[in-house]
């Protein structure tokens, strides 16, 4: 299974990265490719931006690695309750190539933070409309807290709670 895994942040040391990489070294058998939002960066979109420059060639390529995907990972970082302004712009681009960004294939949506609320927000934001844009989100699970329930040293979620929603998503495949 070709799995698709980024963290939604341009963060160099995204938690939210470790996170979506944990969670698709779950998957057995994964051949799994990490996407850096970081290298996807762009002009902010605006209909005069796109009728000046087309499609940036960055939209084109994320559009395509969730073409190639049998399965996409995506931990969502929160910037004031909302999408970070990197993956958003990501994000409205693409949307200019198809609607149906996500090409109708299974998503597994997580989030977290430092604190307790484990980015709650964009998750509950993100889960919601994803039917729009053509997710079959399979599962949307936070991870509050996120050092408290990440083991840095061995790249591990200690959390008994998140890993077993995790895997009971990924049975679901």
């Amino acid at each position: 299974m070709k799995v698709l895994a980024f963290g939604a942040s341009n963060n160099k040391n995204s938690i939210n990265q470790q996170l979506a990489h944990y969670a698709a070294k779950q998957v057995p058998n994964a051949e799994i490719t990490m996407l850096d939002i970081h290298q996807l960066e762009m002009p902010i979109f605006s209909d005069e931006r796109e009728k000046e420059l087309g499609q940036p060639e960055q939209a084109k390529q994320f559009f395509q690695a969730i073409s190639e995907a049998d399965l996409i990972v995506i931990s969502f970082a929160e910037h004031n309750g909302s999408y970070t302004a990197a993956y958003k712009n990501v994000f409205d681009w693409t949307t200019r190539i198809d609607m149906k960004v996500f090409q109708g294939k299974p998503v597994i949506m997580l989030a977290t933070s430092p604190g307790p609320g484990g980015a709650g927000s964009v998750l509950a934001a993100a889960s919601g409309s994803a039917p729009y844009f053509a997710a079959d989100v399979k599962a949307s699970i936070s991870l509050p807290s996120f050092y408290d329930n990440f083991d840095m040293e061995t790249a591990q979620v200690t959390s008994e709670e998140f890993n077993r929603q995790l895997l009971d998503a990924i049975e679901t495949l």
